[in-house]
């Protein structure tokens, strides 16, 4: 796990923290998780599941804890609104976040950690939990899904260049035009790819895409690799963002979501883009402005957006990238 003590990136060794239970008095863990429904029971390993809770409560109440699981997140009369006020430790998951604001933090007046059942720690202020409470820890379980998002990543990139979604949804409807599927057709072999961010995700993306024969496979990041791995991959540091951009056929985002980086992909970095690439963003939704992306897929800047990453998540039904296509054809 890496945790993060407010800004900085480690916990001190020294500090301890610890839930209390008495007699009197039980510690409280607030669980914030998407509804399984019948999928969570025909699968128990579908832990981020209210229904399944991360397998923890039998351990938690052992303690002599208590635990509350809640989805209800949104607004100040929702169950996680209302339960955090004298939680202790709250845990939440990337894919159904409950959104540690200011007002939130302040409202948790017993609150001790802030665990986020996967990667990524942007739902929660962490300078206010820095300020407050003697300073909240916040933690994250680092590396849990590296294979899992990398792999995603090469399957997105190669949905995207052979057009396969237009192509299965074709068919599914009974029709049959292969020309139409074809004219935004193309083979991954030959294509520049870049990633923006070469850490435990971007390094893995780049190795997996090496059997592919790419043009050139090409990173940005403030921290080069090795010269051993870099010849290992086959790859190449580009130290500034845009020139990387104007070359590759291909995107993938894989930097984490800070003050730097929310909103980064706008109208005007997108259009240092080559025209007609890709891009690819499993990395938080924020990286991106969902509008601007919309437009750009509208006017053909991009010939395609794949993302399984929203903000806010869920997505709410209106969101542009929902219903963003390519637009020229």
């Amino acid at each position: 796990q890496r945790f993060a003590q407010g800004g900085a990136s480690l916990a001190p060794k020294t500090a301890v923290r610890t839930l209390t239970a008495t007699s009197s008095r039980q510690g409280k863990v607030l669980l914030c998780l998407y509804d399984g429904n019948e999928h969570a029971k025909q699968e128990p390993q579908l832990l981020g599941t209210t229904e399944n809770e991360l397998g923890i409560r039998k351990w938690i109440e052992d303690q002599g804890h208590t635990l509350v699981t809640t989805s209800d997140k949104e607004g100040e009369n929702s169950v996680f609104e209302k339960e955090l006020v004298d939680a202790e430790v709250i845990i939440t998951t990337p894919f159904h976040p409950g959104y540690l604001t200011e007002e939130r933090l302040r409202k948790a007046k017993n609150l001790k950690l802030a665990v986020t059942a996967g990667i990524g720690s942007d739902h929660v202020d962490l300078n206010v939990a820095n300020e407050i409470n003697g300073g909240i820890t916040v933690a994250e379980v680092t590396g849990s899904n590296v294979v899992s998002v990398a792999e995603h990543v090469v399957m997105t990139i190669l949905t995207l260049v052979r057009n396969f979604v237009p192509a299965h949804e074709q068919i599914a409807r009974g029709e049959w035009n292969v020309a139409e599927v074809a004219k935004n057709e193309y083979d991954l072999e030959g294509k520049t790819v870049g990633t923006v961010a070469v850490g435990r995700i971007g390094e893995r993306v780049l190795r997996r895409l090496k059997p592919f024969d790419c043009k050139e496979l090409l990173y940005f990041d403030y921290q080069p690799l090795s010269p051993e791995v870099e010849k290992e991959i086959g790859c190449r540091r580009v130290e500034n963002l845009e020139e990387m951009l104007a070359q590759c056929d291909v995107v993938t985002i894989n930097c984490p979501l800070h003050e730097k980086t929310k909103g980064l992909f706008n109208k005007e970095l997108i259009s240092k883009m080559k025209k007609g690439s890709w891009l690819v963003n499993t990395a938080r939704g924020a990286i991106v402005v969902k509008e601007d992306v919309a437009e750009a897929l509208k006017s053909g800047q991009l010939r395609g957006y794949g993302g399984d990453v929203w903000f806010p998540q869920p997505a709410p039904k209106d969101h542009p990238l929902r219903y963003a296509t390519y637009g020229p054809f």
